[in-house]
């Protein structure tokens, strides 16, 4: 019967893997390179962790300060939103996690795996999966809090989450973290005034004004 895995050494083991992964990135990531420089073998990472892959996403996920957990955390609280206002100022505070110094050290290796999963995605697919269904799975709550159905509150937690990630992914390129920041603000000014329960009416849209007396005669004896 295989003796089992030492917890400590297991533990310390993946704190040096994902040390490796920030320095290192995914782009050839080998198991032999990797356990020579952590002092093991490459057997031994696969005993411990069974696959590189099931080994990198363990390595993400140790972060137990990453923005996701505290508002998974909020949204199991009293503290939770109950209004659209209080949505957008924990998604600002989210925001402001998000792109904090710290937070961008990680940044190119979770955009790696970004493209990786497209790349590859019989080995990487399934870990940008379970990166986005976090997200979504966090957020929707949220709007459900707010009286929408749970299809419309899936829908708005995508769009919310894919907007960041979008964000993130744009300034981390061209290093503009104000345009960024800024661009954020003006997509909650658009979003929040649609965040009403179902059934309740929403703005009214602005009328068109773009088109001249004579234009629209000439669409109405079109239409005619």
């Amino acid at each position: 019967m295989p003796r089992p895995a030492d917890p400590a050494k297991r533990a310390d083991l993946l704190g040096r893997v994902r040390s490796y992964l920030l320095r290192n990135g995914l782009a050839g990531l080998s198991l032999r390179p990797l356990a020579l420089e952590l002092g093991t073998s490459d057997r031994m990472l696969l005993y411990y962790f069974g696959t590189k892959e099931h080994m990198v996403a363990e390595a993400l996920s140790m972060d137990d300060r990453r923005p996701l957990l505290r508002i998974r955390g909020v949204r199991d609280s009293a503290d939770a939103p109950e209004d659209a206002a209080g949505l957008r100022r924990l998604l600002e505070e989210l925001w402001e996690e998000f792109h904090s110094p710290d937070r961008r050290a990680l940044m190119p290796l979770q955009f790696e795996l970004m493209t990786a999963s497209v790349l590859h995605p019989d080995r990487y697919g399934p870990l940008m999966r379970d990166l986005i269904a976090e997200g979504t799975d966090v957020f929707a709550p949220f709007f459900v809090r707010l009286g929408m159905s749970d299809e419309r509150a899936r829908n708005e937690a995508t769009l919310v989450f894919y907007a960041i990630l979008g964000l993130l992914y744009g300034s981390l390129a061209d290093g503009d973290w104000d345009r960024a920041a800024a661009a954020f603000d003006t997509l909650l000014d658009r979003l929040e005034s649609g965040w009403t329960p179902d059934g309740a009416r929403g703005p009214t849209p602005p009328q068109d004004t773009s088109l001249s007396q004579t234009s629209r005669r000439r669409r109405l004896g079109t239409a005619r």
